[in-house]
This record gives C-alpha cells, sequence and structure tokens, in this order.
C-alpha cells in the first residue's frame, strides 16, 4: 500500500501513515489509528500516573497503603500483599457482553469493581513509596527503577547506588546527586550527559573524564576547571576556594552551570549511538528505530518513547524487556501480540487489558493472574473465545471503538496526576471540555511549616539531626516537606547543603533539563556549515547546536 495522508480526529492536524505502518496494521489485524502520533502519545500519558501517590486502606485487609490511586475514586484498591494473595478471585468479576452497549461503557463498569494494585512494584525490600519499580531495596520517592539500591527522589534508574535527586542513570551510578541522562558514573554531582566519570561537578557531555569542575564537551580528561587544564595540585587548589557546604554559594554555582552549558557548550543535535537507520533522541544500540525517544535496544519499532528491548512494534510508552508485536500499549514488560494493554506483565495475545499478569488470550480484561480465554473477566473454553472475540471486534468497529488506545474519559486516574501533566500540560478547563478527569485533591500539606527557609543554616556542616523533626516550606511551590535522617546523612557525607525546594520541584527542574520527545528543522550553528537535520532542540532555543559531523570535530 501507498502512504497516506490523514486528520487527526483530536487535533485535526494532518498526518502521514506510511506503506510500511499499513503493512503492521495488516499484521497484527488493527485498522489504522484516526489519532496523529502526538496526540495518541497524549492518550497513553493520560493513563500513567507515575509519581502522584496517596494513602488509602487496603479494600480487602483494610491495612492503610500507599496507592496512586487518591482515596475519593469509586475503586477497590488492594494492597500489594492482598493483591497477588489467594484471598480472592478475578474472575468472579466476570460479566456478559453486552451487545446492545459499547465496549469501553461496559469496561468502565468493570474498572469499578474488580480490585487494582495499588502501586506497580516487584521484588522490593524497604521501598513503598515508590511506583513502577522492582528489585530494590531502600528506596524512597523514586519512581521506574530497577535493580538498585538506596535511591531517593529520583526516576528512571538502573542498576545503580546511593543516588540522590537523579533522573535517567541507565546503568553503574554510585554516589551522584542531581544528576542527569548519565550512565557508569561514580560520585558526581549536578551532571548531564556524564559517561564512565568520577568526581565531575558541574559538568555537561564528559566522557571519561576525572575530578573535571564545571566544564562541558570534555573527552579523556582529568584536573579541568571551567574548560581549563590544570595540574592536580593547581586543579585541586582551585577547587578549595568553593564552600560546597553552602547552600548559598551552590545556588550561585548551579546558575553559573545553567548558563555555562547553554552559551559555552556545543550540543549534538540529537544524542544516537549505535544506532542503524533510526531517528530519535537518546537512542541507542536501535535498529530501523522511527521517532523514537529515551530508548534502548529496540529494532523495527516506531513512535516509541521510553522502550528497552523490544521489536517489531509501534506506538508505545514505557515497554520493554523481550517483547515483540506490541501496539499502543503503557507500562508492559515481556509481552507478545498485545494490543491497547496497560500495566501488563508476562503475557501474550492480550486485547484491551488492564493490570494482567502471566496470562494469554484474553480480552477486556482487568486484574488476570495466569488467565486464559477470557473477555470482561469471564472464562470461557477456546472455541467459545475465539467466536465471541471475533464478534466483540467487529460490535466496536461499527461503532468506531476498535483499534484505538483507551480513551482518557475512562482512565482510573486523572490527567493531572499523571505525566501528560508535564509533557503535555493543559488547562483544568481544557481537559474538563474534552470529557477527561481531572483532581481537585492533589496531596500536599501547607502552612505546617516548623522552621523557615532563612532559618535553615546555609552549611550542612551546621545542621544538627534535629533538622529531620522540622517541617520545611519549598521556596517554589510553598509546599511542605522533611528531611528523613537516611537524606540528612546522604547529604553528610556528600556535603550538600540542605535543599530548600521540595522533592517535587526538585524533578520538575530537572524534568526542563530534559529536551522534549520531538524534532525539529534546524540548520547547524557551525560557521560555514550549512547541514540540516531533525533535532530535539527547538528552533527558539538559545544552545549552539551543531550537526554530527561538526560536533565531532569540535569535541574529539
Amino acid at each position: 500500500m501507498q502512504s497516506e495522508t490523514k486528520n487527526c480526529q483530536n487535533c485535526k492536524k494532518d498526518f502521514t501513515i506510511e506503506s510500511d505502518d499499513f503493512l503492521f496494521y495488516e499484521k497484527i489485524k488493527v485498522p489504522p489509528p484516526t489519532w496523529c502520533p502526538d496526540c495518541r502519545q497524549q492518550r497513553r500519558y493520560a493513563w500513567r500516573n507515575e509519581r502522584t501517590l496517596y494513602r488509602r486502606d487496603c479494600n480487602l485487609c483494610g491495612k492503610s497503603t500507599v496507592t496512586i490511586y487518591s482515596p475519593n475514586k469509586d475503586l477497590k484498591v488492594y494492597c500489594l500483599k492482598c493483591w497477588w494473595g489467594d484471598g480472592w478471585d478475578p474472575s468472579s468479576y466476570g460479566k456478559d457482553f453486552d451487545f446492545s452497549r459499547p465496549f469501553f461503557e461496559q469496561y468502565k463498569e468493570l474498572q469499578k469493581i474488580v480490585p487494582r494494585m495499588a502501586v506497580l512494584s516487584k521484588n522490593t525490600i524497604n521501598s513503598e513509596y515508590t511506583n513502577h519499580c522492582r528489585d530494590n531495596k531502600n528506596v524512597y520517592l523514586t519512581f521506574t527503577c530497577t535493580d538498585s539500591e538506596d535511591i531517593s527522589y529520583s526516576t528512571w534508574i538502573m542498576k545503580s547506588r546511593n543516588c540522590m535527586d537523579c533522573s535517567y542513570i541507565y546503568e553503574g551510578g554510585e554516589r551522584l546527586y542531581e544528576c542527569i541522562d548519565s550512565r557508569k558514573v561514580y560520585h558526581c554531582q549536578y551532571g548531564i550527559l556524564l559517561e564512565n566519570c568520577v568526581d565531575c561537578y558541574y559538568c555537561y557531555d564528559c566522557h571519561n573524564c576525572n575530578d573535571c569542575f564545571m566544564s562541558s564537551n570534555l573527552r579523556n580528561k582529568s584536573f579541568v576547571f571551567k574548560n581549563q587544564q590544570y595540574s592536580r595540585e593547581a586543579y585541586l587548589e582551585k577547587i578549595s576556594e568553593y564552600n560546597l557546604n553552602s547552600y548559598l554559594n551552590r545556588e550561585k554555582l548551579y546558575k553559573e552551570f545553567l548558563d555555562f552549558m547553554v552559551f559555552n557548550s556545543i550540543h549534538r543535535y540529537v544524542i544516537s549511538e549505535r544506532n542503524v537507520n533510526s531517528i530519535g533522541n537518546m537512542l541507542f544500540n536501535s535498529k530501523n528505530a522511527i521517532n523514537c525517544f529515551d530508548s534502548e535496544v529496540i529494532e523495527d519499532v516506531k513512535n516509541a518513547y521510553a522502550v528497552l528491548v523490544l521489536k517489531n512494534s509501534m506506538d508505545l510508552y514505557h515497554i520493554g524487556w523481550n517483547t515483540e508485536l506490541a501496539y499502543e500499549d503503557h507500562g508492559c514488560t515481556k509481552i507478545y501480540n498485545c494490543q491497547f494493554c496497560h500495566l501488563c506483565y508476562d503475557d501474550s495475545h492480550l486485547i484491551y487489558c488492564d493490570s494482567c499478569q502471566n496470562s494469554q488470550n484474553l480480552f477486556g480484561c482487568i486484574s488476570i493472574k495466569k488467565g486464559e480465554y477470557m473477555i470482561l473477566n469471564k472464562k470461557y473454553s477456546k472455541e467459545e473465545y475465539l467466536e465471541l472475540k471475533e464478534k466483540i471486534i467487529e460490535h466496536m468497529k461499527k461503532i468506531g471503538e476498535y483499534g484505538e488506545f483507551f480513551p482518557p474519559s475512562i482512565s482510573p486516574v486523572c490527567y493531572n496526576e499523571t505525566q501528560g501533566n508535564y509533557y503535555m500540560p493543559e488547562t483544568k478547563e481544557e481537559i474538563l471540555s474534552r470529557g477527561w478527569l481531572w483532581e481537585d485533591k492533589i496531596p500536599g500539606i501547607f502552612g505546617k511549616e516548623t522552621i523557615q527557609p532563612e532559618d535553615i543554616p546555609d552549611s550542612i556542616k551546621d545542621v544538627d539531626n534535629s533538622i529531620s523533626k522540622e517541617i520545611l516550606k519549598c521556596i517554589s511551590c510553598t509546599k511542605n516537606y522533611n528531611i528523613v535522617p537516611d537524606e540528612l546523612t546522604f547529604y553528610r557525607r556528600e556535603e550538600i547543603p540542605i535543599p530548600r525546594n521540595c522533592p517535587e520541584c526538585r524533578y520538575k527542574k530537572r524534568f526542563n533539563l530534559r529536551l522534549p520527545r520531538k524534532l525539529w528543522r534546524r540548520s547547524c550553528m557551525k560557521e560555514g556549515c550549512n547541514n540540516e537535520f531533525e533535532t530535539s532542540y527547538a528552533p527558539e532555543r538559545l544552545e549552539i547546536v551543531y550537526c554530527e559531523q561538526c560536533y565531532q570535530q569540535e569535541v574529539y
């Protein structure tokens, strides 16, 4: 088939479906999308409450539990012990399909009665305040974290230890503070795009470096201060001039670092390494990956965001680990031939399922464990299942339901609780006008502070243990927050002053330092170069952006 231009039914902008896309849709037997790629991603964002946590009582054992579902939501929520336990049967909530009504209407009713996991967490120790996490120990207020220990206030952390306030540490990070998009780094603070670095402070885009300060675009360097080479003794003497224990000094350094990164650094048009025939940013070790971001080890994939180790798939968000033939899925791992699924692990041949584990051949199911041949949580024989499934698909096609991800209007979470509120923010009025959901009671305590920001000692050396008993006030949003004892121990060991922003505002600062998951057409800014490219740096940004050739010449 030839490529075809369509008009998005949501934003009314034109988008193109390529000939290869049609082949993929035919392979998995779904109709072409009616929403453009951006709007399709927004719809998936609207189902991902990654970091807004509440406390509510488990609807089975009655114990208070941490959850992503606010207490005022009309849902059944089980703590992890109860949800994984044998004290309930998901099939007991099974319903017959009613062909006189839309599928999504019936699915919404099922959502209200089938118990849901409080948070998505597996094999964790002392890590209650987490979500989308597994195989961790001593992890606190951290999201999307695996195989890690002693991590706090961070996002997307893998195989790391002793890190705080970091985002996108891919592997091997240890003793890190305020680092972003880095891997195999040790004892670094305020670093972006670091790789194989040790003892680097306020550095951008440095590889195989140690003992560097306020520097950028370095390769295989040591004892560099503000991009100037020093001897070891001279470098240490320069660093000793800074009192890094001081909050006021740290604030000045942070502002200097931001200016240095924008005006004194070369920015590669995209981060794309060891890829073949691929387009996107923060993309690694991939082949035929088109419009993919924050992804690694993928092949024949299109329109994917934050995916790992998968192939032959399209339109995904947070999917990975040996996945194939996935389409319009979110928050799933180790799945095969699954479409329109949410928070499903270790499954195959699922369609329109939510929070199903270790199952196969399900349609429209919620919270099934080790099930097969089920529709709306009701068990069928294989023959009955296959026949009824096809009839439901035809019914959905007739009324225009089949072939799209779950609508935000039936999401179990509200838009301002989700990642959509960060990546594609909209006002309450805009969201409600679409029939989507908005939460008016976002968690947060205000006005209970027992110490004012200006009364916190400037130096961490002057802070005593009583700070852990105080209630602090964020200087940005005025929300109250506290300093837990392990956090104070980390600050003292790493000589970091007490932060004056709450964890959420610190996350937003890091979020805003990362590039958007979009591409713009631009030209290289190196004088005399006419190369054009697609980049995640919007045209109005102030950074100095080079094409690959000019970047390599400048850095190497």
